[in-house]
């Protein structure tokens, strides 16, 4: 089993980067943000305060999460597009610094690891989730860069909107790097990939090549 570890900040391009190293190489592919956003999905649908640790912690203890591909399964039921949406990003970063949250996940994560050759990508993929993974990658870029990829994702192209979403990831990554439980760092021994200058295709075949055994 080969598994590849794909780690750094929000907007660095981690979710496509990682699902187009994992076809190009007929590897699965887990995208493990998509598992903290389902919980959120049900944090809001129990009308539970994501300020109350406690009680989302519950919920996340008897949450049924699946991701399969491009596909978020919540109890069930496919919530792929609706974690997507904006009151699901506003609570996500909050419950996934609870620690019992956290364990939960790991535990889910854990267990999709060993369905054979993976492509997994996250926060804390490289350090917790699978610190043996036989390539590690950082991906990263500069805020500016990643605030304008998003805006057009999401057709958010106003100077306004712009700089909302530098203050919202800006804000994003002071909370993944200062959470006590599984913060967001790069991992000793995990390849650093700046992809501010890079076009998608060239961060894509980068990896690609240190999968097939390029220089490292």
């Amino acid at each position: 089993m080969t598994v590849i570890a794909i780690d750094g900040p929000a907007g660095a391009g981690k979710s496509s980067v990682a699902r187009a190293v994992a076809a190009a190489l007929s590897f699965s592919y887990l995208d493990t943000g998509a598992l903290y956003r389902a919980l959120a999905v049900a944090v809001l649908e129990e009308a539970i305060s994501p300020e109350d640790e406690r009680a989302v912690a519950t919920v996340a203890s008897r949450v049924e999460v699946r991701v399969r591909g491009d596909r978020t399964i919540l109890n069930g039921r496919d919530v792929s597009d609706r974690i997507r949406d904006e009151d699901v990003t506003m609570i996500v970063s909050l419950i996934s610094s609870y620690p019992a949250v956290r364990q939960r996940l790991l535990q889910l994560q854990k267990e999709m690891l060993m369905g054979g050759d993976i492509v997994i990508e996250g926060r804390d993929i490289g350090t917790r989730v699978a610190p043996d993974a036989d390539l590690k990658i950082y991906l990263t870029a500069t805020l500016e860069q990643r605030a304008a990829r998003r805006a057009g994702q999401t057709g958010a192209l106003g100077v306004g909107e712009l700089a909302r979403i530098e203050k919202d990831l800006e804000s994003r990554d002071r909370a993944d790097a200062g959470r006590l439980e599984s913060p967001l760092v790069q991992a000793p021994d995990s390849l650093a990939i700046d992809s501010t200058s890079l076009s998608f295709d060239e961060v894509v075949e980068r990896i690609l090549d240190l999968a097939r055994g390029g220089n490292r």
